[in-house]
């Protein structure tokens, strides 16, 4: 009875291993897909009307549209005439609406246009003592001091900042994925780390 109630368990689990993470990244698809659509709506919506293409095809050719524009937008801000128009409008009016300096900024971050402030991994003495931390290196100071962001485990997006002299940073070549990793499983796989600080 026991190794049937072993067994049970086992097949359950490994299935729910198996599925769920297909069935999680089927609607996460599922609802950047909608959102997309939603967004482009009436885009959509004009094409069908000018074209009557089927709507699958016509939120493809609304993308495209999209992209077409964006790319000659991008082209037009190179050349010194869109570089001076572009900054005139978004020093005058954009930066006044509330929040475009924050969506700009999380934009650029994504797209990777800016160093990210989680491309650089240390441990840190944030007590002053021996206990080291997980932390991203955000800025670097004249004085050589440094900012860290310190992650809280398993929500590597909030944690606290600090700001701490050279002496307590101890930057480590390991990747970003590396401790991302450690940091989504409270500390599991942190060995990586570890090894990297003792080899400095």
């Amino acid at each position: 009875m026991k190794r049937l109630n072993a067994f049970l368990k086992t097949s359950i689990l490994g299935g729910t291993v198996v599925i769920l993470p297909v069935a999680i990244l089927t609607f996460l698809i599922k609802w950047i897909y909608t959102f997309v659509t939603d967004l482009i709506q009436p885009l959509t919506d004009l094409v069908i009307k000018s074209s009557q293409l089927p709507e699958i095809t016509a939120d493809l050719m609304a993308i495209i549209i999209i992209v077409g524009v964006c790319f000659l937008v991008g082209i037009f801000v190179t050349t010194r005439l869109g570089g001076w128009i572009y900054k005139t409008i978004e020093n005058r009016i954009l930066k006044v609406a509330p929040g475009y300096s924050l969506i700009k900024e999380t934009i650029v971050q994504v797209l990777g246009k800016k160093e990210s402030p989680f491309s650089s991994v240390a441990l840190a003495q944030i007590f002053g003592n021996e206990t080291l931390v997980s932390a991203f290196i955000t800025d670097r100071h004249e004085d050589g001091s440094y900012s860290i962001f310190v992650p809280t485990g398993p929500n590597p997006t909030s944690g606290n900042i600090y700001h701490l002299k050279g002496e307590y940073v101890h930057p480590i070549d390991v990747p970003v994925e590396d401790a991302m990793r450690s940091i989504i499983s409270c500390g599991a796989g942190s060995t990586k780390l570890i090894d990297a600080f003792n080899q400095r």
